[in-house]
């Protein structure tokens, strides 16, 4: 399922609010803002619930991450190709809370693309995202760690990076798609983000622990 730009790209991580039936729920909730307003909106649940969300929802679903192996005796690991058996649209990469080195998001954006799953990789500050824009990836998301889950929106924090980013990974390949993270809550937020230059959003807890997540998501689609 092909990802629209501009997307609300929403990762609910491990939080309790998340789990099982909340996980469904919150898609859902996602899937009916998409129908209501015809935005993007694409979700990444708990990496246990990722095959049973694809089967519920009609918008693409995202892995919250991958391991750089290919099949074998790799207990506890999540390799691209199970993502891929789940139905799965593709996978979030080196998201600042699962950091990977450069060798291993290299060999993840090159065997996504082989299995034709859309790739993400999560960025703490423009070198970071020029490097991996030399990696061909579909998407990079800029999300500045010690703004994740503060409120306080990148792209009024700090708009500098935003605005950087999208230029120098532009600079290097055009095609990738850019998304700005950390802080986004609300369609002020998502506004601000497209003006800086961003195709998107990556968020969480905005969504995830609020007390309506359905009003958030409609909030932030009004944004767009």
């Amino acid at each position: 399922m092909k990802i629209k730009m501009p997307v609300i790209m929403v990762n609910v991580k491990a939080y309790s609010e998340s789990m099982g039936d909340k996980d469904i729920a919150l898609a859902r909730a996602c899937e009916e803002v998409k129908e209501e307003l015809g935005v993007s909106i694409a979700y990444a649940p708990q990496m246990v619930d990722l095959a049973l969300v694809v089967r519920e929802v009609n918008i693409p679903v995202l892995a919250q991450h991958a391991e750089a192996f290919l099949p074998g005796s790799k207990t506890g690991y999540t390799v691209l190709e199970a993502v891929n058996e789940a139905g799965a649209s593709g996978t979030l990469i080196n998201h600042s809370e699962h950091r990977l080195e450069l060798a291993d998001i290299d060999f993840l954006v090159s065997e996504a693309r082989k299995l034709d799953l859309y790739t993400v990789v999560c960025t703490n500050n423009i070198p970071v995202s020029m490097a991996a824009a030399e990696l061909s990836p579909n998407c990079i998301a800029i999300e500045p760690p010690d703004l994740i889950g503060s409120g306080i929106p990148v792209s009024k924090a700090e708009p500098e990076i935003v605005k950087m980013s999208v230029e120098a990974v532009k600079d290097i390949n055009k095609d990738i798609a850019v998304l700005c993270g950390a802080g986004i809550s609300t369609g002020k937020d998502v506004k601000a983000a497209l003006e800086l230059g961003a195709e998107g959003v990556l968020l969480a807890s905005g969504v995830v622990k609020a007390e309506n997540p359905k009003e958030v998501l409609l909030d932030l689609a009004n944004g767009t």
